[in-house]
């Protein structure tokens, strides 16, 4: 195979290195009568493995020539590949019968933070997702209260899902080598975290507020979605930064967000 050449635009680093990828799929340890999705499939070093182990794959790759020479590299009848956008991707389409589906890819480093908020939005789908980060990343991802690196993104998905990173992946494993280490993470969607949450859109939102405006008290940062007395009402004091509360609490704001805006809208 001509390997089509990485292109900047599209964040592209192919994973290369044999050790890293027998580890990660020792992490993944796929099973036959599995359903995988796989994003940003590359060159196929992941895929080849993958399709070894189980029955479907389905292989989404926003890089035409990419798209185009992966059937023919890996050669399976398992694996379909669709020429798209991941960040537009509609995973409901692949889901026969509710049938759970497994996650694993390589994020484009450049999109990893709205690709990884959009996965999350479909996070009910899934039964567990693999993704290789930026180490800074996934940092943010692992990070709590206090922690400087701790924000939106620690939040919407420790609400949702526990969080464990495997190891990390020195650049030269890569090619083109990124200036970067890299981080490999595993996400479970957890039910349990999830329906504490009344009304997701009111809680990410609610979270994008807190943060978007994290040097201001949550009086004033949350000032237009709830009053001090609401705040107060959840035994948080007002006068409290972003960073400053926990998952649980912000579930909590979420939650009486969600009960205004209702009672606002049946009023």
């Amino acid at each position: 195979m001509n390997n089509p050449p990485a292109r900047k635009r599209f964040g592209q680093h192919f994973l290369h290195d044999q050790n890293i990828l027998n580890k990660i799929i020792a992490a993944i340890h796929p099973q036959p009568d599995q359903h995988f999705v796989e994003i940003g499939p590359g060159r196929g070093a992941m895929t080849r493995l993958l399709v070894k182990s189980i029955d479907t794959l389905d292989a989404i790759e926003i890089d035409h020539d990419l798209a185009a020479a992966l059937p023919n590299e890996v050669m399976s009848p398992k694996l379909t590949v669709h020429e798209t956008d991941a960040l537009d991707f509609d995973f409901t389409r692949l889901q026969a019968d509710h049938a759970p589906l497994r996650l694993a890819g390589n994020l484009p480093y450049n999109i990893s933070t709205p690709l990884l908020f959009h996965i999350l939005s479909y996070n009910e789908l899934f039964t567990d997702i693999h993704i290789m980060l930026q180490k800074e990343v996934a940092q943010r991802i692992a990070a709590g209260p206090g922690n400087r690196t701790y924000g939106r993104l620690s939040v919407a998905i420790a609400a949702r899902c526990e969080i464990e990173t495997l190891f990390h992946i020195k650049p030269g494993s890569f090619t083109p080598a990124p200036r970067v280490e890299s981080s490999f993470v595993r996400l479970r969607p957890d039910a349990a975290r999830r329906t504490r949450i009344v009304q997701h859109d009111a809680f990410d939102q609610v979270v994008k507020q807190a943060f978007g405006q994290r040097r201001k008290q949550l009086a004033n940062a949350l000032g237009k979605l709830l009053t001090v007395a609401q705040i107060e009402s959840a035994n948080i004091d007002p006068r409290s930064r972003a960073e400053q509360l926990t998952v649980a609490q912000f579930i909590t704001l979420g939650n009486l967000y969600a009960a205004h805006n209702s009672a606002h809208r049946t009023g």
